[in-house]
């Protein structure tokens, strides 16, 4: 491996060829690379599977199931907009307060 290479006396063909042949091995090398490394974190986690990636196993897990948060704001102008109380303030009812209304004068009486 101690061949030096002369780059500026070659071709550009030969530079392409070269190029090529770099890629093919850097690829067949971080390929084998990666999959020692997924072994070896596989060995480190305790799995089973060493085959299975990160993604696999993300994609398996199952989504908690949270219940349905029901309305307890409504916009008088728009009915159809409402907020629960959780999270960040919608923008319609930010502009209400800021105008000086209580949010009390927005919440829905008749919630099932």
């Amino acid at each position: 491996m101690n061949t030096s290479l002369n780059l500026d006396a070659m071709t550009v063909d030969e530079l392409w060829q070269l190029h090529e042949e770099i890629g093919r091995v850097l690829s067949v090398r971080l390929t084998s690379e990666k999959r020692e490394l997924e072994k070896r974190l596989a060995q480190l986690r305790g799995e089973k599977g060493a085959s299975r990636s990160g993604a696999e196993t993300d994609a398996a897990r199952e989504r908690r199931k949270y219940p349905r948060v029901v309305a307890k704001y409504q916009n008088p102008n728009e009915p159809m907009e409402t907020w629960s109380g959780r999270g960040k303030v919608p923008r319609w009812l930010a502009a209400e307060l800021k105008s000086g209304r209580s949010i009390d004068e927005f919440v829905i009486a008749d919630r099932t």
